[in-house]
């Protein structure tokens, strides 16, 4: 992308266009997700049938988790579909089974959750097998939730097995669609049945209201973050478990928090750097950058009750080297006594150092203590992510700055700064155009005080400087 402030810098401010209000015309972040609702397809069926390569075949990516073991996916996790221009939401679920137990038990409700908020159910079946006593207590479950049901017949890889897979209409489900998620076999027939199975569209003139805001909740594995969500949520929204590692896939929901309607996205913990790890760790740390690059804030959990660590600040640095709004919360608050408290108080003053901008919040997820304080956290932080400083307002504020403390004097001859102003929001970043190369420290020193002049809180600040180009001979 070419770089708009390549070109030469002009000698003063009057050889800029301002345009009417006196901005420079630049581009705005993040647009609001402005589509209405979408149908919802949920995908279930007992557990290894191919639910996750499904998912992914449809889609069109490798998005969800899969490995050839049973129970990767443990959460319900939405992903965004189209076919032949039809938009709709994909539910991957985790494998059901009746009369199941502890985390399996979740991890069913899970799934029956999804049938019930969904338009469509696929019921996946892996037709090398033929249907189990498991499956047919899947139909019975299926058949009281009165959803539409399509019969998925996976791991049809050949026409042989295609004529072996009519068995499945002993279940009483109606047609199979025969397909092979691996290869994409009968991938298109079943896509078709879907859309005829949604409901009918809403009219192409049906205003779209901006969606919820995208709040990513990450931090490393055991901090509370599927009990946070549960807690905000107000329902068992996603598995929650004492060991850690529970979540793999990125789990949403939609939760009201303070009277508004946001988008939670809970994250597999960060265990290792992505380099290091393997196999199913390795797909979750992916799913957690991309859900961190989709959000808008997140929410970084640390645990109050223990130290903050090297992969505390990791995540961290994750957050906002992709230039999200941060709201840090310190769950398990309830586990802190007097002495713990004197102790984070000078960690945070010494590991946070980088980022005291960032808005602090002391919750309990266990037992909902402050909770409702994120709210306007969020808030605060997404305002400043998207504040826009007019550009006749920065260049006074930025005039007496240099004025009162000028650039150190180096070889003889201090640079000087002609002008700036906001390239954009979504992050905020301000270029200063300079008659030369500014010292990394007065750069931080001019960032410093932008901050305290035009409260940046709670948001990333970006700061380049733009040298005059030297006229060639």
């Amino acid at each position: 992308m070419t770089d708009p402030f390549q070109a030469a810098v002009p000698e003063s401010l009057d050889d800029v266009d301002l345009g009417v209000d006196g901005d420079l015309d630049a581009g705005t972040g993040v647009d609001g997700d402005r589509e209405g609702p979408a149908p919802v397809v949920a995908v279930v069926g007992r557990p290894n049938v191919g639910k996750s390569t499904l998912v992914n075949r449809i889609i069109g990516r490798r998005q969800a988790v899969v490995e050839d073991v049973p129970g990767v996916t443990r959460d319900r996790v939405a992903y965004d579909a189209q076919w032949n221009g039809r938009r709709f939401t994909i539910v991957d679920t985790g494998g059901w089974e009746p009369d199941a137990k502890d985390r399996a038990k979740a991890i069913a409700a899970q799934a029956e959750a999804a049938v019930a908020t969904a338009d469509v159910v696929l019921f996946v079946v892996d037709s090398r097998v033929g249907s189990t006593d498991v499956d047919e207590a899947a139909v019975r479950m299926l058949r009281r939730s009165a959803k539409p049901v399509l019969l998925v017949a996976n791991k049809v890889d050949n026409a042989t097995m295609e004529i072996e897979s009519t068995s499945l209409w002993s279940l009483g489900l109606g047609q199979p669609y025969p397909v092979s998620a691996l290869h994409g076999r009968g991938s298109g027939d079943l896509l078709d049945a879907v859309l005829e199975a949604m409901p009918a569209p809403a009219p192409p003139d049906t205003p779209r209201p901006r969606g919820p805001r995208r709040v990513a909740l990450v931090g490393r594995p055991n901090v509370g973050k599927s009990s946070l969500l549960n807690r905000l949520a107000r329902e068992e929204r996603a598995v929650v478990d004492s060991v850690a590692g529970t979540t793999v896939d990125p789990v949403d929901s939609l939760a009201e928090i303070g009277g508004q309607t946001w988008q939670l996205v809970d994250t597999a913990g960060l265990r290792k750097r992505v380099g290091q790890a393997s196999g199913t760790e390795y797909f979750a740390s992916l799913r957690t950058n991309a859900a961190i690059d989709a959000a808008e804030v997140a929410i970084v959990l640390l645990d109050a009750s223990e130290p903050i660590i090297e992969q505390d600040q990791r995540i961290l640095s994750m957050v906002t080297e992709a230039g999200r709004a941060l709201v840090l919360a310190f769950n398990k608050w309830d586990l802190v006594d007097e002495d713990r408290r004197y102790y984070l108080d000078r960690e945070i003053d010494r590991e946070l150092r980088r980022i005291p901008w960032a808005i602090k919040v002391n919750v309990s997820a266990k037992t909902g203590r402050s909770v409702d304080k994120l709210a306007p956290a969020l808030r605060q932080a997404l305002a400043n992510w998207e504040k826009r400083v007019p550009t006749g307002q920065l260049n006074q504020w930025l005039t007496a700055l240099v004025q009162a403390t000028p650039h150190p004097v180096r070889g003889g001859r201090a640079p000087r700064v002609l002008f700036a102003t906001q390239a954009s929001t979504s992050p905020p970043k301000f270029v200063l155009f300079t008659t030369g190369l500014l010292d990394a420290g007065y750069v931080r020193f001019v960032e410093r005080k932008l901050r305290e002049e035009f409260d940046f809180e709670g948001t990333p600040v970006e700061v380049t400087v733009r040298p005059r180009k030297k006229p060639s001979r």
